[in-house]
């Protein structure tokens, strides 16, 4: 559009020329040579190019690094210099990239983790001092029965002196009470996951009336059909009055 509106710029001058020579109807030889002259000159001026000589080429200078700067100077010079920033900017891409997965990974394996609330039905404190001597208390944790039974000396010393050859899932009674006065227990019976009725059966510990499974007061099988013995949940005391199941 620039160059239409530069061609059309010369027009004037001639449009003029050729209303003055038309004016006059009578004209000469040298009047027509004229007007020939004009018309050559309308259409050859259109068809002028102009040279845009005074184009600056940008300076890039200060955004080179000087060791580069010299178009005499090989690369060669400055490879070393090239190589270190490359290995610098990889190595705290990758220190940043890791980082951000690390991040990702923790939060989508916290998202997965149990909330509070949850976390808080895991555990049981229970106080011993409200059990009697002989006697079995019930309770539940994690939507099982827990049994807590409370045992005499008589029934420490009888379970202790049981020959593990005569068990049919050996465990020594040490191993299944870390304080010989407590036992304690899941409440589900390993045969096909009964509840045991505590203090009966031909042993004196839990007997499970569904299928006739007699465990004694270490909550070991004797007797049926339960193949393993009652299961002994991880338990810790904080002190001689209180423990802490899970």
């Amino acid at each position: 559009m620039l160059s239409i509106a530069a061609r059309c710029g010369s027009l004037p001058p001639h449009l003029q020329a050729v209303k003055h020579g038309f004016k006059n109807l009578t004209f000469g030889a040298k009047d027509a040579v004229s007007i020939l002259k004009s018309f050559y000159k309308l259409f050859t001026g259109l068809g002028i190019r102009l040279a845009h000589t005074d184009v600056k080429i940008p300076d890039f200078s200060d955004y080179r690094r000087p060791e580069v700067v010299n178009p005499n100077q090989s690369s060669q010079d400055s490879s070393e210099s090239r190589r270190t920033f490359s290995y610098v900017l990889t190595g705290a891409t990758t220190v940043v990239g890791l980082y951000a997965a690390k991040t990702v990974v923790t939060q989508f394996v916290s998202s997965m983790s149990a909330s509070a609330d949850v976390l808080a039905l895991s555990k049981i404190e229970i106080k011993l001092s409200d059990i009697p001597e002989g006697k079995n208390m019930t309770f539940k944790w994690r939507g099982k029965p827990l049994f807590v039974r409370h045992r005499t000396e008589k029934e420490i010393a009888a379970e202790a002196a049981v020959n593990l050859a005569e068990l049919r899932d050996p465990e020594h009674d040490k191993d299944r009470a870390a304080n010989p006065r407590w036992v304690i227990v899941l409440g589900v019976c390993t045969h096909l996951g009964c509840v045991p009725i505590a203090n009966a059966g031909d042993f004196g510990g839990y007997y499970c009336p569904c299928h006739g499974s007699h465990y004694d007061a270490s909550g070991r099988i004797r007797k049926g059909p339960a193949p393993l013995n009652l299961e002994v949940p991880f338990y810790e005391f904080p002190d001689d009055d209180t423990v802490i199941v899970g």
